[in-house]
Formats: C-alpha cells, structure tokens, sequence
C-alpha cells in the first residue's frame, strides 16, 4: 500500500440573487487560496430566476464525485442544491468538508418566488432522507446561522443542522449573511474548512 498526497481544493457555491463577486465569496476564496486550497466560486445559471434542475446540473458538474481533499461551502439556496447533487450520488464518495450558511430545505415565507424550486412536502422528504446519506460521507459538516435572518428563519436552518446530525453554530448580527448586512467576510466558514484538517499539507491518502 502507498500513500499520495492530494491538493486539497474548495468550491463556494452562491445563492439566490447573488454572483460570485457578491458579499463574502472572494474573500473567502483568497483566505482559502492562502491556505493552499485552490478554490473556485462558479456562476451558477440566471441567479435571480433560479432553476431547480439548471442549478443542480451546474453543481454536478462543478463537484462531480468529491473527495475527502475536498471542502464545499454554500449560501442560502445554494446549499439546498449541494445537498441535492450529494444526495444522487452512489459509491462510496467521500467529502472533506461541508459548510451550509443560512441554509434550509423548508420554503420560506419571506421568499415565496422560491417555493417552485424548493418543491413541494414530497421533495422536501427526498431531501431529508439525502440528508441522512450525505452526513455519513462527510467528514466535516458546519452549518451557520445568524440570530436574526430576515430570510431563513432561524428554526429552518436549526432543523437542516438537525437532519444533518449537528449543531447550527450561532453568527451574532450576520442577517443572512449578506455584503448588505454589513458581511463580507466570513471568518467562520474558514475556521469551519480548517477544522476538516484541509491545508498546505494536502490530505494524504492510502492507496
């Protein structure tokens, strides 16, 4: 058996209405790119009419089949394609890393325009029974929350942490983490990928 080790990279993935030069997301990606994590913040198609399908679609083929040198961070609605795409996949996929900001799988009454996308009782099941699959192939799973969202209630974001078989960990003032509450950085998403043990080393693996 021989040991090699593998870059580890990061992918930000965006949410609904945003680009990724919005809020956070570049500043996250240079402290991450300083740790030696290549990370990438892919566009995701027509964010401000976002496509359920178009969105998941996009996330597979940024994410493919992860591995455990792999961290991914999601905003918002971006989260809930994450989980969608991981949830599909068969193997024995490994993921180093999963952090969810302001994330759900339940609609939300601040942003009825998202109820197609989101899905109906059904979908919503399908998502937590992903949810169950997912927790078990990752390594490291963080999810945040403000203490007041104006967007995501914060008893949505508790309950995926929930499915998730965590804890949500608390942003005092973070709103919906957005450059328009005053965030555009995210210390905690970082210190969340280090945790994973993601760094300048690489993660070595037996094979």
């Amino acid at each position: 058996m021989t040991n090699r080790t593998t870059p580890p990279r990061a992918t930000i993935i965006h949410g609904y209405g945003a680009t990724p030069d919005d809020h956070w997301f570049g500043a996250l990606a240079r402290r991450l790119a300083g740790d030696g994590i290549a990370t990438d913040v892919p566009p995701l198609p027509d964010p401000e009419a976002p496509d359920p399908e178009r969105w998941t679609e996009a996330v597979r083929a940024e994410l493919g089949t992860p591995g455990p040198e792999s961290a991914v961070v999601a905003h918002s609605l971006g989260g809930l394609a994450v989980l969608r795409h991981l949830g599909a996949l068969s193997g024995s996929w490994r993921l180093g890393a999963l952090v969810l900001v302001a994330g759900f799988v339940d609609r939300l009454p601040a942003l009825p325009e998202l109820d197609a996308f989101i899905g109906d009782a059904a979908g919503t099941r399908r998502v937590e029974a992903a949810a169950g699959r997912v927790a078990d192939r990752v390594g490291r799973i963080v999810v945040l929350r403000s203490d007041a969202d104006p967007l995501v209630p914060v008893g949505h974001t508790d309950r995926l942490a929930g499915l998730l078989g965590t804890t949500a960990r608390i942003v005092p003032g973070a709103g919906h983490f957005l450059a328009d509450d005053g965030v555009t950085e995210l210390p905690a998403a970082l210190a969340a990928v280090r945790e994973a043990g993601l760094g300048r080393e690489g993660v070595t693996l037996a094979g």
